[in-house]
């Protein structure tokens, strides 16, 4: 069963600093020039903590996580983060605009804000749908270690069909936050301090199986963390602190729950020649060259939605554009290793036939990504490949939810960056301290 607990959550004094200045997009999500940004809007922005510049005379003594503990400690001491008086659960609202849709409907994705209690993959409450990599969980770990707190939130969906528990999570009054953020999404938060509406929602969430959507490395960076403290008391405390991490709860039923896809630029391929890795894929793929129709400014449009079990996908080079569409009913070998539920996936079709068996790109390659980097603007991606800086990209439509919950639940995980839920969570509207 999953176990959620209200929690003293730091917060930003909005008497202190401007709320807009201080929180920021997740960790992973901040380019150099958003790092850049968040520094100058702020001396108190997060980005400071989770994020912070580094310093080519760093040592051992003086480095980004040692300089992230000591803000921390000091804008708590100074009132700049002040812990609420009472447990709470937070609800959480985006209002939002959806990117590439151009109607300009606005939807609303309400979530609720807790501890969860950590539990291994094994025990089946919590199940991932991705491949983690370690670079990233070694620094989420040393952060954590030094600060002893988690700012981000960990994207966690639930199962409520009926959308029951999104009623409590609209509060009939003004939010204690309510910010916009450089998107455009408006982040509206209340705490919700009452102990019978804390102890409702816990129970509710008692019987469920959560997915991690977003926030792999994080979640797996607090079990490794719960597991160094574990050792180092010689014991398991249910009610130790570190037992537990801060996650956002989304029903996976939510009309403002959207993923977009991820594609995927290709680089550093020596021997790279469109042909024949056109020729290549023939046997699996029926493809078409649609470099006269393609057009760069709206690089999707040529690209059909699908239903599960079709697959088409487009791959685009410097001087040329191809739409594949997988062949039904073919089968390839470098799809015996998964299961059918991936095998139907284009992101996987894409990975283990064209990238592994055509491009000779190993997994091993892709995990550190010495030839495959993600981009999520398909724009971006086909500038990449125009101006020659890779040898080529690949469109993707989004992984539909149902088959995204359907591998998280059978226990399977799919390729690192194979969703991306939009909008991202802002890092800093809650702290979770561990002391």
């Amino acid at each position: 069963m999953a176990k959620i607990f209200p929690f003293r959550a730091l917060r930003y004094d909005p008497a202190r600093v401007a709320l807009s200045q201080v929180v920021t997009q997740p960790y992973d999500k901040i380019t150099s020039a958003m790092q850049t940004a968040y520094y100058d809007a702020s001396p108190y922005n997060l980005v400071r903590i989770i994020l912070g510049k580094r310093d080519p005379a760093d040592s051992n003594g003086n480095n980004v996580y040692t300089r992230a503990a000591r803000d921390f400690a000091d804008w708590r001491r100074q009132g700049i983060l002040r812990q609420d008086s009472a447990p709470s659960l937070y609800a959480y609202s985006q209002e939002f605009t959806p990117p590439g849709t151009g109607d300009g409907r606005r939807y609303e994705r309400r979530s609720v804000v807790a501890l969860g209690g950590l539990e291994d993959y094994s025990a089946g409450v919590v199940f991932r749908h991705e491949q983690t990599l370690s670079k990233p969980k070694a620094d989420r770990l040393d952060l954590l270690r030094a600060t002893r707190a988690h700012f981000g939130q960990i994207f966690m969906l639930y199962n409520d069909p009926q959308r029951q528990l999104e009623v409590t999570l609209s509060p009939a009054r003004e939010p204690e936050i309510c910010v916009t953020d450089e998107y455009g999404v408006t982040h509206k938060v209340w705490a919700l301090s009452d102990p019978a509406t804390a102890a409702q929602i816990c129970r509710t969430m008692a019987d469920q199986k959560l997915i991690i959507a977003d926030g792999h490395h994080r979640y797996e960076t607090a079990l490794n963390y719960r597991n160094e403290r574990r050792a180092a008391t010689g014991k398991a405390d249910p009610e130790a602190p570190y037992e537990r991490v801060m996650m956002t709860l989304v029903n996976a039923h939510s009309p403002g729950l959207l993923i977009l896809p991820t594609h995927r630029v290709v680089f550093g391929l020596a021997e790279f020649e469109p042909g024949a890795m056109v020729a290549a894929s023939r046997y699996f793929y029926g493809v078409r060259d649609v470099s006269r129709e393609f057009d760069p400014a709206q690089p999707m449009a040529l690209l059909p939605r699908t239903s599960p079990g079709e697959t088409a996908m487009l791959a685009v080079t410097a001087r040329q554009a191809f739409l594949f569409v997988a062949n039904p009913g073919t089968k390839h070998s470098a799809l015996d290793t998964v299961s059918p539920r991936q095998a139907e996936l284009d992101v996987v079709r894409l990975h283990n036939v064209v990238l592994g068996s055509v491009l000779n790109i190993s997994e091993e390659a892709v995990r550190e990504q010495r030839n495959v980097e993600y981009v999520r603007d398909a724009r971006e991606a086909v500038q990449r490949v125009r101006s020659g800086g890779a040898n080529v990209v690949f469109l993707l439509n989004a992984v539909p939810i149902e088959q995204m919950t359907a591998i998280a639940l059978a226990g399977e995980v799919m390729p690192q960056k194979s969703t991306d839920f939009y909008p991202k969570m802002l890092s800093g509207l809650t702290i979770y301290a561990l002391d």
